[in-house]
């Protein structure tokens, strides 16, 4: 929006001063009370203030200098305080817009007597809605993020790189292909969908596009931590070119992950090409072998995962009709690396391990 060059010189609307007057008293009121319930309060009072903008602009026209010469004032008359600049009142009228009263899906989390808002928006801090507002226009998408945001706690970062990786698409089932459901009862069958991406996004392994097995292997086996962000919630490293022992030959697993949530093992197998029936085939038996050797008896059956560069929807699907093990297919792209300022966000491998619980090394 276009801004103009002094708002100190903008003629004042009828309403305007008393206006000014009681948002001044809305803020000190939502200051004492912030102390009990932090970001609670101040989504409360930001959605509040959108609501009022947008009845203004309604009611008496105020346009774009007047919101510019409110956030000049409350700046003014609460110096040091951040979060009242002009731009933030109109992420706050954005804010408002995104999730009005009379579209508020359940559940809901009550603010205060006249702010109602989704219980995973609310949870939500300011820094993270203000992305969400700026690259997420679907509202759909957004509580999907944000939702996800609460499930996994993503920083505003991490946030940035599941959008900018368009994350919400790659969950969809219309491109996964699996035998999921015809091998897993439910829930596992479901959860096991849940867990697998396609495509899945190496954006942060610096190599080229006709990059070799091995080497896409090792680089993403140095780059654990960006790995396991993509993979997901849940999954633990186990290790690289796992060594299995059958009928006294020697045989090794390419990657080896444990599921905490899906308690199982889950074998992936890369391929720097197309898909080839013979895969699932290969894939079938190491994940006999994993059952035989690692699997303990609390452990679910193991599921596999075929990453290639590319995939013949039909071939897949025909090649995963006879094989009696749980196999998904999923594509994998290697794009540009993350920008260094969002590298900064990632997690480390022991927050990962941390938040992944006592689980995590197995």
């Amino acid at each position: 929006m276009n801004k103009i060059a002094n708002p100190a010189s903008v003629s004042l609307p009828k309403g305007y001063r008393a206006f000014l007057q009681e948002l001044k008293q809305r803020i000190l009121s939502a200051r004492i009370k912030g102390a009990l319930s932090a970001n609670r309060v101040l989504l409360a009072l930001y959605w509040s203030i959108g609501r009022d903008i947008v009845a203004r602009q309604k009611r008496d026209g105020w346009g774009t200098s007047v919101i510019d010469r409110l956030g000049q004032d409350i700046q003014t008359a609460f110096p040091g305080i951040e979060g009242f600049s002009s731009r933030n009142l109109w992420r706050m009228r954005a804010f408002y817009l995104a999730y009005p009263a009379e579209k508020m899906p359940h559940p809901v989390a009550v603010l205060s007597e006249t702010v109602f808002l989704p219980q995973s928006v609310a949870e939500m801090p300011w820094g993270h809605h203000a992305l969400l507002l700026e690259k997420v226009k679907d509202r759909t998408q957004r509580l999907w993020y944000a939702f996800a945001t609460l499930q996994h706690g993503w920083s505003r970062d991490v946030l940035a790189i599941q959008i900018e990786t368009r994350l919400y698409e790659r969950q969809g089932t219309a491109k996964k292909i699996t035998n999921f459901k015809a091998l897993l009862p439910k829930p596992q069958s479901d959860l096991a969908e849940q867990a697998i991406k396609d495509p899945y996004v190496f954006d942060f392994l610096g190599i080229s596009q006709d990059a070799q097995e091995r080497e896409i292997e090792g680089q993403l086996v140095k780059h654990i931590t960006q790995f396991l962000l993509e993979l997901g919630a849940g999954f633990a490293f186990v290790g690289r070119q796992v060594h299995l022992e059958v009928g006294e030959e020697d045989f090794y697993i390419d990657l080896l992950f444990y599921h905490l949530k899906l308690r199982c093992y889950v074998v992936i197998e890369l391929k720097a090409g197309k898909f080839k029936p013979e895969y699932a085939g290969q894939l079938n038996f190491y994940l006999s072998a994993v059952d035989a050797v690692l699997r303990r008896s609390d452990d679910h059956p193991s599921i596999g995962l075929i990453l290639c560069k590319d995939k013949n929807h039909l071939v897949a699907e025909y090649a995963l009709k006879d094989v009696s093990k749980p196999i998904g297919i999923s594509e994998y792209r290697l794009l540009r690396s993350i920008p260094r300022y969002l590298k900064a966000g990632l997690p480390t491998v022991q927050e990962l391990e941390k938040e992944l619980g006592p689980g995590g090394k197995r």
